[in-house]
């Protein structure tokens, strides 16, 4: 299992798998739906969104890249848990529990920063609408998804390759999926210092979008409040939709976080399940929020699926 050189395993094991028996084709169902559910919901916003061209707008555009990412972010997780189901051994290799590690953590980021860049689009567009056009071009938005996305794929990068390099006295995770936070408290060595630096990175790349996003949408509601009820409606119906992605996003990440408060060992398998809700409800949640509340979209699916050029 260990080199001679390091102390770095060659595989980790999934240690809160159960023999459920007969019951694992019922779970690997249910699973197996839902990830179905996902794909198919979000692969319709986004081919929605580019083959209709009403939908090549700023916004639209962040629904579309949300969409991606809620695939991207669940891919890292379905596939080997529909396999660990169905499996009498639940091991992954060293090099593919960090590729998961990575993939995770590009997703959480990607998450936020597209989340906080969709505030800022209906704060430029409820506050300052003269300006929106001149401010939201295709370049703007095209530098803000890039931005966002390198930023994330870098640093995470950076800090996944130094983790991956600790050694580690120990291959038993108790998760269903590889989290850094565990692999972290695996290592022989002092890991003060990174942890610390990981959970203040962590803190800063959550707040500090939270906080933007609570700062535009306190001046979406000073602006709301003067203007007349027919702009309050219309207002409320692009803003509400974010409101409730962003706010179940945070719920999900609560859920994560809390967990690296708990030692490991005291962890039961409900509150593991739990804590990868951001893995589960915001892929499903993203396309059915946008997908029902958006008059724009909703009715460019009606269309498509009338004219039968999408299959449902």
């Amino acid at each position: 299992m260990k080199s001679n050189n390091s102390l770095t395993p060659s595989y980790f094991q999934f240690t809160v798998f159960a023999d459920y028996g007969p019951l694992r084709y019922l779970f690997f169902s249910l699973s197996l739906l839902i990830y179905v559910t996902i794909i198919s919901a979000n692969l319709v916003i986004v081919l929605s969104v580019c083959l209709e061209t009403s939908l090549h707008q700023p916004m639209y555009i962040f629904i579309c890249s949300l969409c991606l990412n809620s695939l991207y972010g669940s891919t890292s997780f379905f596939p080997r848990f529909l396999m660990d189901l169905l499996s009498d051994t639940h091991l992954i290799s060293h090099p593919l529990c960090f590729i998961q590690v990575y993939i995770i953590n590009t997703y959480l980021g990607q998450e936020l920063t597209l989340l906080t860049v969709m505030a800022y689009d209906r704060f430029v567009a409820i506050c300052q609408p003269l300006h929106y056009h001149s401010k939201m071009t295709f370049e703007t938005v095209l530098l803000l998804l890039i931005l966002g996305v390198l930023y994330f794929v870098c640093l995470v990068g950076c800090f996944v390759y130094y983790v991956s390099s600790l050694p580690l006295c120990g291959n038993q995770l108790r998760r269903i999926v590889c989290m850094i936070w565990v692999l972290i408290k695996l290592s022989c060595v002092d890991t003060t210092v990174i942890s610390i630096a990981s959970q203040i990175f962590a803190v800063t790349s959550i707040f500090i979008p939270l906080f933007f996003v609570l700062y535009s949408y306190l001046r979406i509601l000073l602006v709301c409040r003067r203007s007349s009820s027919e702009f309050r409606g219309k207002a409320l119906q692009t803003c509400l939709p974010h409101i409730v992605t962003f706010g179940n996003f945070c719920i999900s990440l609560f859920c994560e976080f809390s967990m690296t408060l708990y030692n490991v060992d005291e962890v039961n398998t409900f509150s593991i399940v739990l804590s990868l809700e951001f893995l589960i409800i915001p892929p499903i949640m993203n396309p059915l929020v946008y997908g029902l509340n958006l008059p724009q979209i909703r009715r460019v699916i009606f269309g498509f699926l009338k004219a039968g050029k999408m299959v449902p």
